[in-house]
């Protein structure tokens, strides 16, 4: 990504709100917003289940011009 976009992540103690102060401290807009499942592999006897556990949560940011 070029310096006019950039990805911010939530950070795992991090709220959303202050991912964006900080993204707007930093001078970017976001743009886009991106959750992505985190899952766990569980064997149950000869079985794998994949159990979601998280999630994780990236904003897409222009720079603010």
């Amino acid at each position: 990504m070029s310096k006019k976009k950039m990805q911010f992540e939530v950070a795992e103690n991090e709220s959303i709100e202050e991912c964006l102060n900080r993204m707007k401290q930093e001078g970017y807009l976001p743009v886009r917003r991106i959750e992505k499942p985190i899952f766990q592999e569980v064997k149950k006897g000869n079985e794998t289940i994949y159990e979601p556990v998280g999630r994780q949560i990236v904003f897409e940011a222009k720079l603010i011009e």
